[in-house]
């Protein structure tokens, strides 16, 4: 992943992110699945990991990978990774593991954004 002078923060806006990759830069799309068919986007960079909020800095939420891909195509992504959040198995009642960022990106199931 390249890295200019310039850093995401914690939690980017879509504006901030147009910006940050004109200038080069690279980062990992992760599409992650919550509950009730959700969908928040989380970007791996050099710097660590940000959140994509919206103006008011809350985490933008999907309800489809569609609407992703109509948002992140035209600033040049392609493709991400889908993953599913940590929760409990909510069938026994049983917590699940923790498992760490690149293993979370390593076993997820690569996405295309693409509009039609």
């Amino acid at each position: 992943m390249q890295t200019s002078s310039s850093t995401l923060g914690e939690a980017v806006d879509v504006e901030t992110l147009r910006l940050w990759l004109a200038e080069g830069n690279t980062l990992t799309v992760e599409v992650q699945t919550l509950d009730q068919g959700l969908h928040v986007v989380r970007l791996h960079h050099a710097a660590g990991i940000s959140r994509l909020v919206d103006d008011s800095g809350q985490s933008l939420r999907f309800t489809g990978t569609q609407w992703i891909s109509r948002l992140l195509l035209p600033l040049g992504l392609t493709h991400g990774v889908q993953t599913w959040a940590e929760v409990q198995d909510e069938m026994i009642g049983l917590s699940t593991t923790p498992i760490d960022n690149a293993s979370l990106l390593a076993h997820g199931t690569r996405v295309s954004f693409q509009t039609r």
